[in-house]
């Protein structure tokens, strides 16, 4: 399966993935960026790169090895790369902290890179995330407008709040401990797996088919 931690820059995701890696097993880790990022780098770059992870967790999936991969495409944007049904099972988790603390830890890692504009972009992004991890129907076209032909949005853009499919963990790192944090994303590990084996994960193969229709003679 495709257990995908998503967020803004700076909120800690490959720290914690890695982390939980080691302590967890049939489990690879990857960072979506690990491959590196062209100049220009764009939403159909991005697009085509979560396809192409996609496809690899396919190939983990064969291997019966599951795939942790840190990044920053949000569940909607996985879900309507055009290999995301045949995968096993999908979860998704947003690490988050707050604009403060995202802020400091941009000047640390990154001094001088980012001036005023791109900072709020970041933040923005941010916002937007905390925001479709809750409601399919905030704003979409941040991710659909301009985005590689292939995307199937249609998979999801009918959804509410309520579908249970629609289901994105939320872990918030600001106010704890690494150690604490790191427990938190295996926790979560394990119960999306016991979730996928038990039968009960909502994002388990068969998430995109359409509604069977039910007639009288079905009651």
């Amino acid at each position: 399966m495709l257990l995908k931690l998503t967020g803004s820059s700076c909120s800690g995701k490959t720290t914690l993935a890695c982390s939980a890696g080691e302590r967890l097993g049939r489990l690879a880790v990857h960072d979506f960026d690990e491959c590196g990022v062209p100049a220009g780098a764009d939403r159909r770059w991005r697009n085509g790169m979560t396809e192409m992870w996609v496809r690899r967790a396919l190939e983990y999936q064969d291997r019966g090895v599951d795939l942790l991969l840190t990044g920053q495409s949000p569940l909607g944007e996985v879900l309507a790369t055009p290999s995301a049904p045949l995968l096993e099972g999908i979860a998704v988790c947003l690490v988050d902290v707050t604009d403060e603390l995202r802020c400091g830890r941009l000047t640390v890692r990154d001094a001088g890179r980012w001036d005023a504009p791109a900072v709020d972009a970041f933040l923005r992004w941010a916002a937007w995330h905390r925001e479709h991890a809750r409601d399919p129907r905030h704003r979409p076209e941040v991710i659909i407008n301009d985005s590689w032909s292939r995307m199937a949005w249609h998979r999801w853009t009918g959804w509410k709040a309520d579908d249970r499919r629609w289901c994105t963990h939320l872990i918030d790192n600001t106010d704890q401990p690494v150690a604490e944090s790191v427990d938190q994303v295996e926790r979560w590990v394990t119960e999306q797996r016991d979730a996928l084996r038990s039968g009960r994960l909502p994002l388990s193969r068969g998430w995109a088919a359409p509604p069977v229709a039910h007639t009288d003679h079905d009651s």
